[in-house]
């Protein structure tokens, strides 16, 4: 049999840009990737479980983590809020045989190719435009007026990045980007 090697694939994207739905599809194409769970300081939402979802975790838990070095990267994604990839998280799954699949914000995901340059694959998931991402956040009826400029202003300045990374997709028809990331990962994963 040949030897496991360790590969990472990196979806990044501005909030709103469809990230979250192509990491489901990915995951239903590929039976080798596994979702990678993050650590977060934020209140859980309804429908998410600890530790399938997130790794829910209060602020002091996640500060004594970055102290001990257990994050392969972390970020305080807005004034609060933390989120970080385990180390642990990464090492349970190449121990299951496993390619993790990081579902994760940009800067996060520049630290993480940064440190696995050769095994990892990013994809960078953007908008058509900052006008149809605007309307995508308002639609999910979550955020409030300020929250909603909040992140659009990120995004905008999240999308100043898409040239860290090895490949982007424009998400302009969801299952047109969904079927483009899947030829990319299946590129990566035959290497």
């Amino acid at each position: 049999m040949a030897s496991f090697n360790k590969k990472i694939i990196i979806i990044t994207a501005p909030s709103g840009a469809g990230k979250t739905s192509i990491t489901r599809y990915l995951l239903e194409k590929f039976p080798q990737l596994s979702f990678s769970v993050s650590a977060a300081t934020r209140e859980p939402r309804d429908y998410e479980e600890n530790g399938k979802d997130y790794y829910f975790m209060t602020v002091e838990a996640f500060q004594q983590k970055i102290q001990k070095g257990d994050f392969v990267e972390w970020e305080m994604v807005y004034e609060g809020k933390y989120y970080g990839t385990l180390k642990t998280e990464l090492d349970r799954l190449w121990k299951e045989k496993k390619y993790p699949l990081l579902d994760i914000d940009v800067k996060g995901a520049i630290h993480v190719q940064q440190q696995y340059p050769q095994a990892s694959l990013s994809v960078f998931i953007e908008p058509p435009s900052v006008r149809e991402l605007a309307r995508r956040l308002a639609s999910r009826g979550t955020e409030t007026e300020e929250s909603l400029q909040t992140r659009v202003n990120k995004a905008e300045y999240e999308m100043s990045f898409s040239d860290h990374f090895d490949h982007l997709i424009v998400n302009d028809d969801l299952q047109e980007a969904c079927e483009e990331a899947e030829k990319l990962i299946a590129a990566f994963l035959a290497k």
